[in-house]
């Protein structure tokens, strides 16, 4: 078996393991509130550019207080589009509340708890991607989604939004968003996956419009103290010969019975 210590799981074939009768397992749930809090730092920081005013306090090069020094988004009353309505996604959105945010969300499900608590609306990607303020990304990779996030889905965002993506790399084209970034075509970005992790696109640290962080969406003490224990009990329930408690490809166990 293999026994994923995460909740994605793109990093494995599934289906050639399923073929040479491999069970997969993964670590869902538990990550879910710190990979949601994680999403709304990037775009905390991301919107008021924090990350760029600590490296001007670094650098001693602060000259004074300004009415136009370094201005960012106001976050307040504004539209929270989320890219998968998921468990983690939902999070996200939960939070918003307390910014009194209006919720768009894409999703090939619908997410009547979302739609009920919080007012949230399902629309296409394309109504997400023109009128959201900030775009937060909660999809899993797949050819899908693969470079969902390109050039032309850039080009229709407005200028002031915040695009943040603390799922998997791959789903934004990131030379396309260098570009953009860039070209002020958006405002700002907040990242905590690569396309090609862990190499950064050329240009990407270059940029001040873009916060970036080494893929820590799950790292909080309980986070991954929790994901060990599942991935270690999915590990012992195969080796006794048991249903393990999350698997991904459950057909592989049926087979073995």
């Amino acid at each position: 078996m293999v026994s994923n210590y995460a909740v994605g799981y793109d990093n494995i074939d599934v289906e050639a393991a399923t073929r040479r009768g491999i069970i997969v397992t993964n670590t869902p749930g538990v990550l879910t509130e710190a990979t949601a809090d994680m999403a709304w730092t990037l775009l905390l920081a991301a919107a008021r550019r924090v990350a760029e005013g600590d490296r001007i306090m670094r650098r001693q090069s602060f000259q004074g207080w300004g009415p136009l020094f370094l201005l960012g988004q106001d976050i307040t009353g504004k539209t929270l589009g989320i890219l998968g309505a998921g468990r983690i996604g939902s999070a996200v959105a939960r939070r918003s509340t307390g910014w009194n945010m209006k919720i768009l969300y894409y999703d090939r499900n619908r997410n009547q708890d979302l739609e009920k608590k919080y007012a949230a609306k399902k629309v296409d990607l394309n109504r997400l991607i023109q009128s959201a303020d900030f775009i937060s990304i909660h999809l899993p990779l797949s050819a899908e989604t693969h470079h969902l996030i390109n050039q032309e889905n850039l080009s229709k965002m407005k200028k002031s939004t915040v695009l943040i993506n603390t799922a998997r790399g791959s789903i934004i084209d990131e030379q396309a968003l260098v570009k953009a970034l860039r070209e002020k075509w958006i405002a700002a970005a907040g990242l905590d996956v690569y396309e090609n992790e862990p190499f950064l696109t050329a240009g990407l640290s270059e940029l001040e419009n873009v916060v970036l962080a080494p893929h820590i969406g799950s790292a909080t003490v309980k986070a991954r103290d929790d994901m060990a224990r599942i991935a270690a009990s999915n590990l012992l329930a195969v080796l006794d010969g048991k249903r393990p408690p999350n698997p991904v490809n459950p057909e592989v166990f049926e087979q073995r019975r």
